[in-house]
């Protein structure tokens, strides 16, 4: 039943969700392709390949090849349609989504870049072993992987913030799984939550900022919105945890050299792009790739203070081979999330690629004009948690509806914390069923649900009430 009920609402999305840029240079209308062959070819080619996105787990199929594939041979059917009618408009659109592309690539290299770092030396594993070792209850460990879920993910990201709660929840629960279970899902919440109210939480977000659409000092209007979304679920699982105070587990890891300067600069780097952006009106990227400049330089101060031997840049430092002992720049930049990245690329191009044959102007209509701003991005959110927030967002992006500010703010808070509904609804909560296979699970989730809607519902309420001057 779950399966069917994500293939349809896959389904209504893609019915949904639009496409690039209305206008994409050149001064020529998008032409309505979308009850052509070609135009409804694209769109099955996107199901398909989104299905098979979906299935991850199942066929154990990396996300990006099918969207990669996809993009490519939906774009050959946009220069196929506009080839007697504007030859020149598919050429300056994909232009268009290689930009919104090699902004966000850059910015998320940079930062995943910085996590890979802190994690080599031991950032994220002496806070793991602190927190194991001081034989809290598991009541205590509840809250305290949730609050650090939500105040850890606005700085790394939900993803990287799952995995390190994750792996606390799991070490202390042991074979509790009722506790397992439960801790999980406030996990996935306080990390989606903490995300929603930051550019750097989520990839949403950081959309939403680089696109213009709400300024970085305005995201934190949100905080009391996304706390609330996390806290209200949080209080009614809490006394369902028991008071058991488990065997502390004596496991002490020290940070190595040079990890607090790592996240001074990390810090530094956020600021530079923050500083990019609102002083210079320079791309928030290129800030992160001159934050990205300050780890090289620093990186290799620490390989000269750990006497590793210095080699020349070459291409086999990009790749891992013959690395050479100590701390190498290269080898964190190798170890970003690849697959992430171009799951994004495949994902921007086909969703663009659908734009071009009409799919926008649908979509606005349907969502925006028929149902209304409000009722739009409250099922956004829904959306989401069934599909992806990702593509969800970029739609409504490229749509550009004409809505007060308020509402682009709810549409970000929506769509950040409207995944944590369902476990396979954010990175956050699929990254955990795979390290906690078998125990945490879309089940087990689901039985959750009701009550992480109630927290969005009320995280919607709260942002209506008290940033009501928005909406005008």
């Amino acid at each position: 039943m779950g399966e069917v009920l994500k293939s349809l609402f896959t389904l209504l999305f893609i019915l949904m969700a639009g496409p690039a840029f209305a206008s994409s240079g050149g001064g020529s209308a998008i032409q309505d392709l979308t009850g052509s062959v070609l135009g409804i070819l694209a769109l099955v080619i996107f199901v398909g390949a989104y299905s098979l996105v979906i299935m991850e787990e199942q066929l154990h199929l990396r996300k990006s090849k099918p969207v990669l594939l996809a993009a490519g041979v939906i774009w050959v059917l946009v220069a196929l349609a506009y080839k007697h009618i504007d030859p020149m408009l598919p050429h300056e659109a994909i232009k268009h989504n290689l930009l919104e592309y090699a902004e966000l690539l850059l910015f998320l290299l940079a930062a995943m870049t910085y996590i890979n770092a802190m994690e080599e030396r031991n950032v994220f594993q002496a806070l793991r072993s602190w927190l194991v070792s001081r034989g809290f209850s598991l009541r205590v460990i509840f809250w305290l992987t949730g609050i650090l879920a939500f105040l850890i993910s606005p700085i790394a990201d939900n993803l990287t913030t799952a995995l390190l709660m994750g792996a606390v929840v799991m070490a202390v629960g042991g074979s509790n799984q009722k506790f397992v279970v439960m801790a999980c899902v406030n996990v996935v919440v306080g990390a989606n939550a903490g995300g929603a109210f930051s550019p750097f939480g989520d990839i949403t977000t950081l959309m939403v900022w680089q696109k213009g659409m709400v300024d970085f000092s305005e995201f934190f209007v949100l905080f009391l919105p996304s706390l609330v979304n996390w806290f209200i679920p949080a209080f009614i699982m809490n006394f369902m945890i028991s008071k058991e105070k488990p065997q502390a587990i004596d496991e002490m890891v020290s940070m190595r050299f040079g990890a607090k300067r790592i996240m001074v600069l990390f810090l530094a780097t956020i600021v530079t792009a923050v500083s990019f952006h609102n002083f210079l009106h320079l791309p928030p990227a290129a800030g992160m790739m001159l934050g990205l400049g300050y780890l090289g330089v620093f990186s290799y101060y620490i390989k000269k203070k750990e006497h590793a031997s210095i080699m020349a840049d070459s291409p086999l430092n990009m790749t891992g081979e013959h690395c050479q002992p100590g701390f190498d720049l290269f080898r964190k930049i190798a170890r970003a999330e690849w697959d992430t990245l171009l799951f994004f690329y495949g994902v921007i191009l086909c969703v663009g690629g659908l734009g071009q044959f009409g799919y926008l102007a649908m979509a606005s209509q349907a969502m925006y004009t028929g149902l209304g701003p409000f009722q739009a991005n409250v099922l956004v959110g829904v959306l989401s948690a069934i599909v992806d927030n990702i593509p969800v967002m970029f739609a409504v992006l490229t749509m550009e509806p004409h809505m007060s500010h308020g509402h682009w703010l709810l549409v970000t808070l929506t769509a950040g914390v409207g995944g944590s509904m369902l476990s396979i609804g954010s990175a956050a909560g699929v990254a955990l069923m795979g390290t906690a296979r078998g125990v945490y699970t879309f089940g087990r989730h689901l039985k959750f649900t009701p009550i992480i809607a109630l927290g969005y519902v009320a995280s919607i309420a709260v942002h209506m009430l008290i940033n009501s001057s928005h909406f005008h």
